[in-house]
């Protein structure tokens, strides 16, 4: 994985918790745009840099309830990453629990959700 590979920590921690998250829906929005057949190499990059990006938080992250929410959501990407057939209501039921965990995020969704 290239993408964010050199993102390190201590940049990662400069941005607000909020603004993390909504970064980490935008690559689930691009795993969303690879839902085809022939996409699933590309759909599973994205979800790996989902999962990276979510591992950065948890690490800097001092909020203890968003760490463990955020592992927990850990898995759900996970599992969506290991499928071999994609289901875009499943991802976006995912994606709605992400932008469930804060108030900021959670005035996105009609935006990202309710429309598509």
């Amino acid at each position: 994985m290239t993408q964010h590979a050199s993102l390190s920590p201590e940049r990662w921690a400069r941005f607000p918790p909020e603004h993390q998250l909504l970064m980490i829906a935008n690559e689930m929005n691009r795993a969303a745009a690879l839902m085809g057949e022939d996409d699933g190499r590309s759909r599973g990059l994205a979800y790996e840099r989902v999962l990276r990006l979510v591992d950065l938080t948890v690490a800097v992250n001092p909020r203890r309830a968003l760490r463990r929410e955020l592992l927990r959501w850990r898995d759900l990407v996970a599992a969506l990453y290991l499928e071999a057939a994609p289901d875009m209501r499943e991802h976006r039921a995912v994606l709605r629990c992400l932008l469930q965990l804060a108030p900021t995020t959670a005035a996105q969704i009609p935006y990202i959700l309710d429309n598509a």
